[in-house]
């Protein structure tokens, strides 16, 4: 006998890991998949498409929703310019906190089972002495993690008083084929030879492959002991700075050009240059601790990080 096939309702699809989460589900086959998108895709698509408007607490989500029991709502405002903009955690919260929970109202509206919810590891903080748990009091220290907090907060009402079942994931960085943000600049300085001053650096950061991700996103989708819990994502081995950059090189195939700076002078020289932010990603700790995913979903990242960088570069070296 055929059992029906549940329908997931997937945002963010054309996004780093929306599109990995789309071709995983696609490879699979265990789901009928649709994804919401803003601008038709080629018609020769294999996925079903529905075109929604611009994330708000205004957008129709009817069409996309009909016969959906699972979403996973990957979808999100990343970056806002200060100088363009007069407040600009006011420009996230329009998509990431108003057009998360008019989603979610929606979904739960139409029957939906299941909310799976891509947030950041930001909501817990931006460093730390000790790992952070997924059960930690949230400290945002930044205006988008503020933004995907208050989202967190808004989904949680919603269950109250649907039944919706929540499923929230804090990723710290993540990193695959084609990163962008700060991962995508490392890659670049390597490729390129630029020797950098981080070979002095002993930090330690959790970090998350995008296929590790994607695993745990999958597991949430449909694990009973996943409804209404938080989870942070990570590859259970911390790296410092200058140990990842290695790692890249290796990946690669370059070397690695690092010069033992210390890391009280780099820091001084990014204070007076206005770049604090990204000496603390580069400098700070920030550990996650994922042993509550192991405890209740039975989960194990399945790529070690040497595994996760060579996966980063494989399609590469075969071209």
């Amino acid at each position: 006998m055929n059992v029906k096939q549940q329908r997931v309702l997937l945002t963010g699809a054309t996004g780093f890991v929306g599109s990995a989460v789309q071709q995983r589900l696609l490879t699979d086959g265990q789901y009928d998949l649709t994804v919401a998108v803003r601008r038709a895709l080629n018609a020769s698509s294999v996925v079903r498409t529905v075109q929604v408007a611009d994330l708000t607490a205004e957008t129709d989500w009817t069409e996309a929703l009909q016969g959906v029991d699972l979403v996973i709502h990957a979808a999100a405002r990343a970056h806002v310019m200060r100088d363009e903009v007069a407040d600009p955690l006011a420009e996230y919260r329009k998509v990431n906190v108003d057009g998360t929970v008019r989603l979610a109202r929606q979904a739960a509206a139409a029957g939906v089972k299941r909310f799976v919810f891509i947030s950041s590891i930001g909501v817990n903080g931006n460093t730390n002495q000790k790992p952070f748990t997924a059960d930690d009091e949230p400290r945002p220290a930044e205006l988008y993690a503020q933004s995907k907090w208050e989202a967190e907060q808004g989904l949680w009402e919603i269950a109250k008083g649907t039944g919706l079942e929540i499923v929230i994931i804090r990723p710290p960085l993540v990193y695959g084929s084609g990163a962008p943000g700060n991962f995508g600049s490392l890659v670049r300085w390597v490729s390129k030879g630029v020797p950098l001053p981080l070979g002095a650096i002993h930090n330690k950061r959790s970090l998350v492959a995008l296929d590790n991700l994607v695993d745990l996103i999958i597991t949430c989708l449909a694990h009973p002991a996943a409804a209404n819990q938080v989870f942070l994502a990570g590859d259970a081995e911390d790296l410092s700075t200058s140990e990842l950059l290695r790692g890249v090189a290796k990946a690669m195939g370059k070397p690695a050009r690092l010069l033992p700076v210390p890391a009280g002078l780099l820091q001084l020289g990014a204070n007076m240059l206005g770049k604090k932010a990204m000496a603390q990603r580069l400098l700070g700790s920030l550990q996650v601790d994922i042993s509550k995913n192991r405890e209740l979903l039975g989960w194990q990242p399945p790529l070690t990080v040497e595994q996760g960088l060579v996966r980063c570069f494989v399609s590469e070296k075969n071209t």
